[in-house]
């Protein structure tokens, strides 16, 4: 219990909503009281973005996309306000099976930017980090139906996601461990989680954060730890 006592503040940095992600099962609302329920500090709510497995029709006008595609995180923020648990926005883009996270902007960023839907993964990159943003690339080896071929951008990114514990083969996780070392590259964890039936993944810190750009600051600072994912109480 060593880490659980030095890190206390855990945090899921890879959830899905229904009213965001096709694939999703739960509300925001329902998510959010899952992860208080749990005993985590927050969570980042990462919806598929425009061409990943989006709930939201594409054929809206973008604003009007935006607004709905924001409908999960937003109810998940409403409900962490009223039970003490801290919500963060973020998105996770999707470039045919080729999928990063992305953090550090928000609703009013996106809706100024409708050119983040069609951009490379290198303009992609050096929007987000001219803005402010941060780019994880998630799960980079991910063996899948819908990934047709594996792509790394080392150059391309803030950090990997080296443990996804929705993962039922371990060695996704430590392909991608061995990446970010290789490349050293921060380190990333969470679990990808679709319901509240929880994998508890994310990371710890030993301080809850101030605000999105505090995530940033310790990843990139290796500040935190990478949750195995296991029941909270058998972290070691």
């Amino acid at each position: 219990m060593e880490n659980a006592v030095k890190y206390p503040y855990r945090y899921e940095t890879h959830l899905h909503t229904s009213q965001g992600s096709a694939c999703g099962k739960c509300t925001g609302e329902e998510m959010a009281e899952a992860y208080k329920e749990a005993g985590y500090t927050g969570i980042f709510v990462t919806d598929h973005f425009f061409y990943g497995n989006t709930a939201v029709d594409r054929s809206l006008p973008w604003e009007e996309w935006v607004e709905s595609y924001c409908k999960g995180f937003e109810q998940a923020k409403k409900t962490g306000d009223r039970i003490g648990l801290q919500v963060f926005f973020g998105w996770e883009a999707s470039y045919n099976g080729i999928d990063f996270l992305v953090y550090g902007l928000d609703k009013q960023w996106l809706k100024s930017h409708p050119e983040i839907r069609d951009c490379t993964v290198e303009e992609q990159y050096k929007m987000v980090k001219r803005d402010g943003g941060m780019v994880i690339h998630a799960h980079p080896f991910r063996e899948a139906d819908y990934i047709p071929e594996i792509k790394l951008y080392p150059e391309w990114v803030d950090g990997v996601e080296v443990v996804n514990s929705s993962h039922r083969n371990p060695d996704f996780n430590t392909k991608a461990y061995e990446y970010a070392e290789k490349y050293d590259l921060p380190q990333t964890g969470g679990s990808d989680i679709h319901s509240t039936n929880l994998t508890y993944g994310g990371m710890a810190f030993a301080k809850p954060l101030k605000n999105i750009q505090d995530f940033q600051t310790a990843v990139i600072n290796r500040e935190g730890i990478v949750l195995p994912g296991e029941k909270l109480s058998n972290v070691k």
